[in-house]
């Protein structure tokens, strides 16, 4: 259980970070205001047209008396509204994600920059860190569909439907999250997938700490945007002791320059990582 309270002291330290590197705060903002304009309009559509949705899908219960009809068609429009949020909160970290690259790469060194020790880069050019980053999303949001689809299917069991079912949901959907989040990281260290898969599940406990709050806070729409920032601070320095956690904090430089701003001193090599 003393993970699931590491990992979300991770998350803390993460908007902390922020709150005091307030020109990365506003960097980190952008793409995060840009996927919302896009989502939001995708959740109000579906909110209306759910009902009309099930109502297509179940026409063997127009001749249901009430209140049967009105229970079958409730619940199912419930599930679909639900899986929308499932799906959503993951595809939004991934869009944004792939959206703000370059803000989030750029933000992601700076953290490792500001705690010492190697600031790892990849040394690839943008199109080939956008292709790699939409490639693994794409393998990540098969999994989560596999997963959503499962734990619809299992919505309609009485009682765990309605309690057990939505929990799990929230844990999936918080365990992806963290892996979204700490891939902008682990990428500069040269972790593909299937690497980044493993690392996590070593310490599950922890990375559901991480995710799983940030996943519930994520549900309202707006505070998603906020804490995207330090969600990506939290994640580098969750993913910095994940590849090597017995190193000791090295003395933190003083604040680097903002966003856009010259870096006067010459970047450390990349820190390499072998599977």
């Amino acid at each position: 259980m003393s993970d699931l309270g590491a990992g979300f002291g991770y998350l803390m330290k993460g908007q902390r970070w922020v709150a005091q590197h307030g020109r990365w705060f506003g960097f980190g903002l952008l793409p995060g205001l840009v996927t919302l304009v896009v989502y939001a309009g995708a959740l109000i559509a579906l909110g209306y047209g759910a009902d009309d949705f099930v109502g297509w899908a179940t026409p063997f219960a127009d001749d249901w008396s009430s209140p049967w009809q009105g229970i079958l068609r409730t619940g199912l429009t419930a599930l679909v509204f639900v899986f929308g949020l499932f799906l959503a909160v993951i595809t939004f970290t991934a869009v944004t994600l792939l959206v703000g690259q370059p803000f989030y790469e750029s933000l992601s060194e700076e953290v490792d920059r500001s705690e010492g020790g190697d600031v790892p880069e990849s040394g690839l050019p943008l199109w080939r860190e956008l292709w790699i980053s939409a490639r693994d999303s794409v393998r990540i949001l098969l999994r989560v569909a596999l997963y959503g689809i499962i734990l619809f299917a299992c919505g309609f069991i009485p009682v765990i439907g309605q309690t057990v079912v939505p929990a799990i949901g929230f844990c999936v959907s918080g365990y992806f999250l963290a892996e979204e989040l700490t891939a902008v990281a682990l990428q500069r260290r040269g972790m593909i997938l299937k690497d980044r898969l493993a690392l996590l599940r070593g310490r599950r406990m922890l990375v559901l700490g991480f995710g799983v709050p940030l996943t519930l806070a994520f549900l309202v729409p707006v505070v998603a945007v906020f804490l995207m920032p330090g969600a990506v601070a939290g994640a580098t320095l969750l993913a910095r002791d994940l590849v090597d956690p017995d190193a000791a904090p090295a003395p933190a430089p003083a604040p680097g320059p903002g966003p856009g701003a010259a870096d006067s001193g010459e970047a450390p090599a990349p820190r390499a990582w072998s599977a």
